[in-house]
């Protein structure tokens, strides 16, 4: 059962943050949802990150008339996979995004304009610094999970890593411990389609450069993807609105990545996209330790992951040395990798694979945490 109708809420933290980079963020505005009611204890609390260019909007429709519901609609609600009749669920949109938390596409208080380029780098632990604010201010000391996949999967193992005791568990789908080269690579070539659109006017625009992050979308769109499941979906079929011998004639997966590219421009800031595609290249959850094990002796919850077979932007092998690490260390830890051939964005479209085993873990993690 879906939760319905549902409102996405604000709070403002005057005193802002102080970020990896040094600098001090302030104020920050965080926008959040919640579904479900906190119990009087504050003990059934579970916080849902969400990846690169999502946002609080996880569940539920924003009015009778919206047609899309929130980006994990399905596993929200009354009998579903995150039960709002047990839990309380709370997903808030990061720094740095533009979907109501303070970004570079908010008003800078000291000049009365927008930040964009004068936004400080941000990393997935200043992100979670932030949720850490918001989770205090809603009456709640320790969370009973914190999930996520991809970028939610870092802001996961940041609150395992420097939060241990604020979290009961955590569930960390198709992410990493530090992206690859060749991930880096490919969010490099995206910023450059940005960086390249005249447009853009070294972030100084007045309308989004749709070329450029129609494009950048475009490239970041085929990391989510995989051959099986490019092959299954569009084959090497044609257009058929275009001759297949017409110079500008599309294959079929050329016109979804055009439509899906163009069809962004209208939703995303480019700034936002290109903060957080830095946050990503630059996250590490060694920062700061000297190596992964120096990193993860901090952690005291039950973690489990999850990978996915045909996912090449975080591959299998990545979360794997993560779990290595923490058997090593003598540490909770479960892993399942899931056999998909819809690459990195399986965590979103096949729920169904991995439900039974999350159900089972939170039950435990509730059972322990006497709820």
């Amino acid at each position: 059962m879906s939760v319905g109708i549902v409102k996405e809420q604000t709070v403002t933290f005057d005193q802002g943050i102080k970020l990896d980079s040094g600098r001090i963020l302030a104020p920050i505005t965080l926008a959040y949802e919640t579904y479900g009611t906190l119990n009087p204890a504050a003990s059934n609390a579970i916080l849902v990150g969400h990846a690169w260019t999502g946002s609080a909007h996880l569940a539920g429709k924003l009015n009778a008339e919206d047609s899309k519901p929130g980006w994990w609609d399905a596993i929200v609600g009354p009998g579903r996979l995150l039960d709002t009749d047990k839990y309380f669920i709370i997903c808030s949109n990061v720094i740095g995004s533009c979907f109501g938390s303070t970004g570079p596409a908010s008003i800078n208080p000291k000049t009365g304009k927008r930040y964009n380029l004068s936004f400080p780098v941000i990393t997935a632990r200043d992100m979670v610094r932030a949720q850490k604010m918001l989770v205090e201010t809603l009456g709640i000391d320790r969370l009973l999970c914190v999930m996520g996949g991809s970028m939610g999967g870092m802001q996961a193992l940041e609150w395992a890593t420097q939060y241990p005791d604020a979290i009961g568990s955590a569930i960390i789908l198709a992410s990493t411990p530090q992206p690859s080269p060749q991930a880096i690579a490919l969010n490099a070539v995206a910023r450059w389609a940005i960086f390249n659109d005249p447009t853009w006017r070294k972030g100084e625009y007045k309308h989004n450069p749709k070329d450029g992050l129609a494009l950048a979308r475009g490239i970041g769109h085929i990391t989510f993807l995989s051959d099986e499941s490019m092959n299954a979906k569009f084959g090497r079929r044609f257009s058929a609105r275009d001759g297949q011998f017409d110079f500008f004639g599309q294959f079929e997966i050329e016109r979804y990545l055009n439509y899906n590219g163009y069809n962004f421009v209208d939703r995303f800031d480019a700034n936002s996209f290109l903060y957080l595609a830095k946050a990503l290249d630059l996250y590490d959850v060694t920062w700061g330790y000297e190596s992964m094990a120096d990193a993860f002796s901090q952690v005291k919850a039950p973690l489990q992951f999850f990978a996915f077979t045909s996912d090449w932007l975080y591959p299998p092998y990545q979360t794997e040395q993560m779990v290595t690490c923490l058997e090593e260390l003598g540490k909770p830890v479960e892993y399942h990798l899931i056999t998909s051939a819809y690459g990195h964005d399986a965590f979103l479209l096949e729920h169904e694979t991995f439900a039974p085993m999350v159900r089972a873990f939170l039950a435990g993690v509730a059972d322990k945490e006497g709820n």
